[in-house]
Formats: structure tokens, sequence, C-alpha cells
């Protein structure tokens, strides 16, 4: 199925740098939260129960392709979807997030987690990214993703979410052994869980290694890089694969080195330095600040202009923000968003 080319073929154009007719433009976290349509649904949902039901998931990934003029869609799940069958008890709890209420401690849990079957244990998300393809009609493609094994590893020893990870960085240099058998179970897993999203019809994949940023370079190196290049080597060839870690500026050398087709930047760095850094000879993904969304239509597309202005020199460039979209952001904000980013750069 992920082998049709879809009518509108601008973003895996992107990826692999080839011209495109205009910056292809996607939203992280485009489906959520900020869309009343989302928000009717929850009233009667709870999010785990969303994300486990097919037709839900796919409803919810469809809801920002019918409403704005975006050039992918991405699948309706979560980053920390594997951790569950893996043996880990998740649980969102409101006002808190995600919670695992048994994080893993000690060399025993780690060698309690399950090796998973994506297609028996993860196949509502595999048939939600089905049917997602079916209702898409080719219009656009679809991206699928994980977490990353060192945001997973955070989540799954933490227990949950928090500021910085900083018992977690304490248990991992206190335990390194016992840290990269985690990430080796972790790795496996990943990997698996991803060639399952491409088997059922994925045409991108996003690696999202949401807090690789609160490591330093040479702990990046030691403690999750070499099992995040091992998962880009896995894939290479596949589909377009898109790494994106939130506050990891001062990793991009490492990233650049890996085999993945896409850099995703957040809102802090400058693309003119990161390209002076690692060159120009990559495709870029990014970076507006999303708290540009919540100002006004002035400042949303003045940050859009400058943000393609800026990668213009890239080998290729695909607009998104720096971040997700932020709950308060407005609907209509964001249609204009699309509009002119399309506006602009096909001038």
């Amino acid at each position: 199925m992920q082998t049709i080319t879809p009518q509108n073929d601008s973003f895996l154009k992107a990826c692999r740098g080839e011209a495109v007719p205009h910056t292809p433009v996607w939203l992280m976290r485009q489906a959520g939260r900020y869309m009343p349509e989302y928000m009717a649904l929850r009233k009667d949902y709870p999010i785990l129960e969303m994300m486990k039901n097919p037709e839900l998931a796919a409803e919810v990934t469809l809801q920002p392709v019918n409403a704005f003029d975006i050039d992918a869609a991405i699948i309706f799940a979560d980053i920390l979807t594997l951790l569950e069958p893996m043996g880990l008890q998740l649980e969102f709890i409101p006002g808190r997030g995600p919670v695992f209420h048994n994080p893993i401690k000690d060399t025993a849990d780690i060698k309690a987690l399950k090796s998973v079957d994506p297609v028996k244990q993860i196949d509502f998300t595999l048939d939600a990214i089905r049917l997602s393809r079916e209702l898409l009609k080719n219009r656009i493609p679809l991206i699928g993703f994980s977490g990353a094994p060192f945001t997973l590893a955070c989540y799954a020893v933490n227990g949950g979410g928090s500021k910085d990870f900083d018992d977690v960085r304490g248990w991992m240099f206190s335990n390194v052994s016992r840290w990269h058998e985690l990430m080796d179970r972790l790795t496996d897993a990943v990997i698996v869980y991803l060639e399952a999203q491409i088997d059922a019809g994925a045409q991108a994949l996003q690696l999202f290694d949401s807090w690789a940023g609160c490591l330093s370079v040479n702990d990046y190196e030691t403690f999750a890089a070499p099992w995040t290049r091992k998962i880009f080597t896995a894939l290479e060839g596949k589909v377009p694969t898109i790494h994106f870690s939130a506050n990891g500026g001062h990793l991009l050398e490492q990233i650049a080195d890996m085999p993945v087709n896409v850099i995703g930047l957040d809102w802090r760095v400058n693309p003119s330095q990161v390209m002076a850094r690692i060159g120009k000879d990559h495709v870029f993904q990014g970076n507006l600040d999303p708290a540009r969304l919540l100002a006004s239509d002035e400042a949303a597309l003045a940050g859009a202009a400058e943000v393609l202005k800026n990668l213009a020199p890239a080998k290729g460039h695909i607009f998104n923000l720096g971040h997700g979209v932020i709950k308060t952001t407005p609907p209509t904000r964001i249609n204009k968003l699309v509009n002119e980013v399309h506006r602009l750069s096909q001038s």
C-alpha cells in the first residue's frame, strides 16, 4: 500500500531532497486538543480508549486533514504506546499525564520486559494506519512514529513525566550496564514496531526523542545515540525517516551523522547557525515557535516567513513548528499559517 504515490507528494519529495512546488507543511500534534472536533470526542471517550479504537484514532487523524490544506497526516497514537505490551502498566491521569504503575528499578525488571509482537499487541494502531490510509484516499501521505529508546527509558524508569529526568540520569550513571541492556531491549522493540507500521501503510516515520536534550553531547553518545543510530540504520531505504528532539540543538552534529532523511529543529535554534555547523546538504524540518500561534496572525505569519527565509539555503525544508501545537491555539490561525507557507514558498 505504501508504495502508491499520493496525489500531493510534496512532503515525500521534500524528505528526499527533491524539488517541490511549495514547501510542504504539517504540524506536530496537529491532531489534538486545540480542535473543537477533537474535544467533542474527548467528552465521550478517555484518551487511551480513543487511541485503542481504530475508528476513533483514524477519525482524529483525519480531523486536521479535513480542516486545513496540510501536506501530510500523522497517525493519532502516543510515543509511549510500545511500553504497555512490554509489561508496563500505563494510565493517563488528568493533570499528570502518562503514569506507569510498575516502573523499572533493577535488572529483574529489565529482564521481565516482554518481546513485542505489534501485529497482535498493537494491532489497534496498525488498523488505524490502514483505515486512515483508506480514508485519506491517497490525497496526502501518512506519517507513523514512535518514541526513541532514550525517551522511552526515561518514562519507564521514572514511572511518568519529569521536568528534566534528573533521577533517571542519576540511575543511568550508576547502572551503566543495566541501562545498556534496557536500551537494547527497547531498541529491538522500536524497530519491530516501526517496521510493522510500514507494513500497515505508514509512508514516512518520525522518531521522537523528546528528552534527549537533557543529555550532554558526550553522554548522548554514550547513553542514547548508538541505539537511535541502530534504528535508522534498520529503516534505511524503506520509507523516509525524521528525527526530532526538543531542546536538542547541541546534539545536531551527532544526529546529522545518522542515516536519517530529515533533521527536525526545535524553535530554540537558529537555522543559519545550524547550517554553519553541520552544512546545508540536509533536509530540515521546523522550526516556528508554537507560542507565536498564541500571539496574533501577524506574529505567526511573520515568524513563518522568517523560518522559510532562514531555511531556504538547505537541501530541503519541511515546514513545521519547533514543537507541538499548544492546546489554546486558535484553529483559524493554523489555517492562515498553512495557507501563508504555501503562498510564500510558491512565490
